[in-house]
């Protein structure tokens, strides 16, 4: 199923805006926001020394491989994943079983100060990006029983 919406100019500067606030806050260098395929939806910050495609790609894989690990521990997944550099660190979080938020910083922050400002974004993040799949669509929607067809009916007409 296509989880990434149709963004337009709008759709695109209220994700800037969510984006921009969120690096001032964490003193972060680059945010992005991500499909679990590794698709970027969104980013803010440092593009320039950071090939970012490489990156939300490997970040993607890297969900995958720990959702796995998870489950073998005996948990469906983490939510988090946090890797640290000498001089640069990166912390990823699901924000639904769609997407994931993307962040490197450095120094100038501490992982506290980027997780607790994290949460947040995500709360936010998470409801624009649930508006915009269900406008488009791309939400699955409840069905209820009696919306079902009856077995044997002809369903095309």
């Amino acid at each position: 199923m296509e989880t990434i919406p149709f963004l337009t100019k709008e759709d695109v500067a209220a994700l800037d805006s969510l984006l921009m606030h969120y690096l001032e806050k964490t003193s972060g260098t680059l945010t992005l926001v991500i499909d679990k395929g590794g698709t970027i939806i969104a980013q803010q910050g440092e593009i320039e020394s950071i090939d970012i495609v490489i990156v939300s790609a490997l970040a993607a894989g890297s969900f995958a491989a720990t959702k796995e690990l998870a489950r073998r521990i005996g948990e469906n997944e983490f939510s988090a994943l946090y890797h640290q550099g000498v001089d640069r660190h990166i912390f990823m979080a699901a924000l639904d079983e769609h997407t994931v938020i993307v962040t490197v910083f450095g120094d100038r922050t501490t992982i506290g100060l980027v997780r607790l400002f994290t949460v947040n974004v995500a709360a936010q993040l998470r409801t624009l990006l649930n508006q915009l799949r269900q406008r488009d669509g791309l939400e699955p929607k409840l069905v209820l029983e009696e919306d079902l067809p009856v077995v044997g009916e002809n369903i095309f007409g």
